[in-house]
């Protein structure tokens, strides 16, 4: 029962973080799930792979939900979804193939130093000066490259190098985030097929495994995400947003320091 308020109370989190912030909910998602498959003695090689896969997979409905929303704000920017896609869709394939080689070290060193990058970032309110328009095609492919790999290596819908990205090239904010919610669709689908696939030759996975991706986490997370991505995304147009940053920055610390303990 522990197990799957857990995964119920993650799934809230998420949920919530998406709407709001446009990050995906990843960011939260797989640090708590690699602590409760530690604590659940699932095989220590696989349990940051595991971690990323059902991350990408919660978020597939999680980003449908908040897009949704954001959509009904008239907050997606559908041309740069459409033009960013395609990079992001084969970097996040190339990214979720690499992973399945790379060691749960490496994938947990890798996350925790993308974690303190993020939250400082969020706590300092760092952005990038919007100073220029955004790129041609085959700039917005490999720009989606770079978003697509880095997402998938550490389970995010890539909010959190697509909203900075955008506001670079002067989008503005409220369309940023709605229109990184829309991106991490591609983003999750790509990645949780690439987990999937480079899962299943694993035999020693944990019952109700489907490649990289553990089903009764996802299916709890997701019944509980979708609840909160529209109350979040709604959220995102009243509330001041640097100061929620602020605190999921410091959230983001305490995750990152737990984690970075655990590696001892």
């Amino acid at each position: 029962m522990f197990e799957w308020a857990a995964y119920l109370a993650l799934g809230l989190a998420a949920g919530f973080v998406a709407g709001l912030l446009g990050v995906g909910g990843g960011l939260i998602i797989v640090p708590v799930l690699a602590f409760i498959f530690t604590a659940h003695y699932f095989p220590e090689q696989y349990v940051m792979h595991l971690a990323l896969g059902t991350s990408l997979a919660s978020i597939i409905f999680t980003s449908i939900s908040s897009l949704r929303a954001h959509h009904a704000h008239g907050a997606v920017n559908w041309k740069v979804w459409r033009e960013i896609t395609p990079g992001v869709v084969i970097g996040t394939l190339l990214g979720s193939v690499l992973a399945a080689y790379l060691s749960a070290l490496f994938l947990k060193v890798f996350f925790v130093v993308f974690v303190f990058y993020v939250g400082t970032q969020m706590l300092l309110d760092i952005k990038p000066k919007p100073s220029r328009e955004l790129p041609g095609l085959p700039g917005m492919f490999a720009t989606g490259n770079v978003i697509g790999a880095v997402s998938s290596l550490v389970g995010i819908g890539g909010g959190t190098l697509s909203v900075p990205f955008m506001t670079w090239c002067n989008i503005k904010l409220h369309q940023a985030i709605g229109t990184s919610a829309a991106i991490g669709l591609p983003i999750a689908v790509a990645g949780a097929v690439g987990y999937v696939a480079n899962g299943l030759a694993v035999n020693n996975l944990p019952a109700h495994s489907l490649g990289f991706i553990y089903l009764p986490a996802l299916g709890a997370i997701v019944a509980a995400s979708i609840l909160t991505a529209p109350l979040g995304a709604k959220l995102a147009h009243r509330l001041p947003v640097k100061k929620l940053k602020k605190i999921f920055a410091l959230l983001l610390y305490t995750l990152g320091v737990r984690m970075l303990i655990s590696l001892f």
